[in-house]
């Protein structure tokens, strides 16, 4: 069994609950405070530092607007762990692809964090949660055909390696993808996913 430690990196300094009608999307970022969030940032290193000391692996999320999670950007958590830490697997549970607009940049951010890790990469893919889809400005009528083609792309640019290739699929379209570096760990990183659907995790499953 392998034990995973996690935090949303959450921001508490917040005002009376009872003042508040939501901290996600529309919660002004003037409720913020730059030093005090850079002090929890080095305090959940610090924890996940101890974590991969303790024998324990490292899981992070990413979530886009909202004081519950300061995590908007994950693969600077990832680069930074993967160069801090020595043992532990990483998890990134969730990667949002379902509302992002470029799978490649996707694939080139956890192939360069599979090799500074020397493969401890684990590739927590999921389509994004609906009420941040305003903020990425996408539409989320055809999420779950956005990440199925990103997930198609991402592996076939994480596996390719004897030739460029082009893609020219319903929603993203690329020529000559030749992803550096290539992933350390062989064919790709790990997949991990979450549902909460009986019909998509047969979909997943399959």
């Amino acid at each position: 069994m392998r034990v995973y430690h996690f935090s949303e990196t959450a921001y508490p300094h917040l005002p009376d609950p009872k003042e508040l009608e939501t901290v996600r999307v529309v919660f002004p970022n003037s409720n913020y405070d730059p030093v005090k969030g850079a002090d929890i940032y080095n305090r959940r290193l610090d924890e996940w530092q101890a974590a991969d000391e303790l024998g324990l692996d490292i899981m992070l999320n990413e979530h886009h607007q909202t004081a519950t999670c300061m995590s908007s950007t994950v693969v600077v958590g990832l680069s930074v762990l993967s160069r801090i830490t020595r043992n532990a697997r990483l998890l990134v549970l969730g990667y949002p692809i379902g509302h992002r607009p470029d799978p490649l940049r996707c694939a080139e951010e956890l192939s360069t964090i599979d090799v500074i890790s020397r493969g401890r990469l684990d590739m927590g893919f999921i389509k994004g949660v609906p009420y941040e889809f305003p903020a990425s400005n996408q539409n989320p009528v055809g999420v779950m055909d956005r990440f199925w083609e990103s997930l198609d792309f991402i592996i076939k640019a994480m596996t390719t390696h004897d030739r460029l290739f082009n893609w020219e699929g319903e929603y993203f379209h690329y020529r000559q993808v030749n992803v550096w570096p290539r992933v350390w760990q062989q064919p790709h990183p790990p997949i991990w996913t979450t549902t909460g659907s009986t019909t998509q995790a047969r979909l997943l499953g399959e």
